[in-house]
């Protein structure tokens, strides 16, 4: 039997209408859509399925990109029950389904939990210009460079997601960041996009949100993981309420070392699936790890589609 990692990715996967194919043709959808809709006070049909403000706001987007991924990923297992992962693994916010996947935490908890990280994370950079800027074409050792110069100038700027070669985003002070759009251009860059985001994700910015987020995370997780979960932080796996609370809170203010991660594992699994909308990491990882096949599930077609051919 293959040895699957089952992986999510983060914020900025998220699009209207999606996982409205599963709530449409699945009760088990639906029922999960109400109970956390209920926890948190929100109708997720709404927030999800037409056309809002809020489906960007950090608080929101979260528990609307979890709700999707734990959806399909419930679908996925009624239809394989005994397909079991060798290992989770998401990419930022996506860490947290992996932890809720894995059967640490029950996903309406968890739907709260990232409901309440959202707004720890927006309060942290309330009253400051946060922001993140991707860059594309400048290897790690480049940005690390020019971040740990502009450090020593009294910037605030740090690397923040480690996706692929040649595209790193760094997240800091808004102003900081324009300051050095030209130097990371001159550095070998060959875009550096300021993006649409007023939370700087991962940095030392965030730092004020970690008690708060870590309270929740001992009230919230328990000891019971089905698989081990990659860190974000270390690239290593753990299996421990223990481990999960530190790393966590860790995640918060370090960089998501994705694509180490997926070097890491991709001579230990033979198959990826990606469970929620898009496919973000599916396309990551094939720049990453070409030997690691990458399937998909974001809808019913799709389920239907990877199920047959983990069967067969």
């Amino acid at each position: 039997m293959s040895k699957i990692a089952m992986i999510f990715a983060g914020q900025g996967s998220q699009a209207v209408g999606m996982g409205k194919d599963f709530y449409e043709n699945s009760q088990t959808a639906r029922d999960m859509f109400e109970k956390a809709g209920e926890r948190i006070g929100v109708d997720f049909k709404e927030l999800i399925f037409k056309e809002n403000d809020k489906l960007a706001q950090t608080a929101y987007t979260q528990p609307a990109i979890l709700l999707v991924q734990m959806v399909a990923y419930r679908l996925f297992k009624e239809q394989c029950p005994d397909i079991k992962a060798e290992l989770f693994l998401g990419h930022s916010l996506g860490e947290f389904s992996a932890l809720c996947a894995s059967g640490a935490i029950d996903y309406v908890d968890a739907v709260e939990l990232v409901h309440n990280r959202g707004k720890f994370m927006q309060s942290a950079c309330e009253n400051i210009e946060a922001g993140m800027m991707v860059l594309v074409g400048l290897d790690d050792e480049s940005v690390e460079k020019v971040c740990l110069d502009a450090q020593a100038d009294g910037k605030k700027v740090w690397p923040a997601n480690y996706n692929q070669d040649g595209q790193l985003v760094v997240a800091g002070m808004k102003s900081d960041l324009v300051s050095l759009e030209q130097v990371f251009k001159d550095a070998g860059a060959k875009r550096a996009i300021l993006l649409d985001m007023s939370v700087a994700s991962h940095c030392e910015l965030l730092t004020s949100a970690q008690e708060s987020l870590e309270e929740l995370m001992l009230k919230m997780l328990s000891d019971k993981f089905e698989a081990p979960i990659v860190s974000n932080v270390t690239t290593q796996r753990y299996n421990t309420k223990e481990q999960a609370v530190a790393l966590l809170k860790e995640q918060l203010v370090k960089p998501v070392k994705y694509k180490q991660s997926i070097l890491a594992i991709c001579n230990d699994v033979d198959l990826a699936i990606e469970f929620g909308n898009g496919i973000t990491l599916k396309g990551l990882n094939r720049r990453i790890a070409k030997g690691l096949k990458t399937l998909n599930i974001s809808d019913m077609a799709s389920l239907v589609k990877v199920t047959e051919e983990i069967s067969s």
